[in-house]
């Protein structure tokens, strides 16, 4: 077979991003890979009712996954109208009926979160917290216990300085799934959001117990406590934006 003839079997399995970066190679591949059957085939993985049509909705398939894709990049935000230094989180923690946490915590020490990991824990946690991805940490110092026996809730709520108001992240949600390899137990709740905002739901906030095993089996000893929303903020900037649209009173 010519390298044209083995082209043309391998560019219909490729995705977009890997077909137009071998437009990129040279003049004679990016001629090649502009046929529009090679985009029609991606598109097809994206959107097959799109390609049941004789004809593409565009010009071409090339230009339908030009002008979608490209909406999918990460658009730039303004600057988020609140700020770390006016939030401060209200963490509440029981085990059964037992008050067992509760702290004021200002939003910089969050946001600071843990600088170093503490000897003993799991190398999946470990990772964890040394990883790239945002996250708001407390350590817990000094460290307190529970029995893996108990069930363990958790409230949070947080308040703006600026205004005095307050607004619900988590509602008394129990920690149900615990995950003993990665030395984490985890509690969310729905957030609730400003009617200024009716068509924005079903985003969770999630809180983390981050623990290490003792001597005594059966019990966790925490030494921090991890705040996220992933579900739709993955910066500080995007975290910020979120929490704004609560539903403060």
């Amino acid at each position: 077979m010519s390298l044209e003839e083995v082209l043309k079997v391998v560019f219909p399995l490729l995705d977009g991003v890997d077909l137009a970066a071998c437009m990129m190679v040279c003049k004679h591949w990016r001629c090649i890979a502009k046929d529009d059957y090679f985009w029609k085939c991606v598109c097809a993985k994206r959107w097959p009712s799109v390609c049941k049509r004789p004809n593409p909705p565009t010009v071409s398939y090339y230009k339908l996954y030009q002008t979608f894709y490209k909406r999918q990049h990460q658009r730039t935000l303004l600057p988020p109208r609140l700020s770390f230094d006016e939030l401060e989180f209200f963490i509440d923690i029981w085990s059964e009926d037992k008050l067992i946490f509760s702290e004021v915590v200002p939003g910089p020490v969050l946001q600071r979160g843990i600088k170093i990991p503490p000897a003993g824990i799991c190398d999946m946690l470990k990772f964890h917290l040394e990883g790239p991805e945002y996250k708001m940490t407390l350590p817990v110092d000094p460290s307190f216990t529970v029995p893996w026996s108990q069930t363990v809730s958790v409230s949070v709520l947080v308040g703006r300085k600026d205004s005095n108001k307050v607004a619900c992240i988590i509602n008394k949600s129990l920690f149900d799934y615990i995950d003993r390899t990665a030395s984490r137990a985890l509690a969310f709740d729905y957030l609730v959001f400003s009617p200024n905002y009716p068509f924005i739901s079903g985003i969770r906030a999630w809180i983390s117990l981050l623990f290490s095993e003792d001597g005594n089996d059966g019990v966790m000893d925490v030494f921090g406590i991890e705040l996220d929303f992933c579900d739709a903020a993955n910066s500080r900037e995007e975290v910020l934006w979120l929490l704004d649209m609560l539903d403060w009173n």
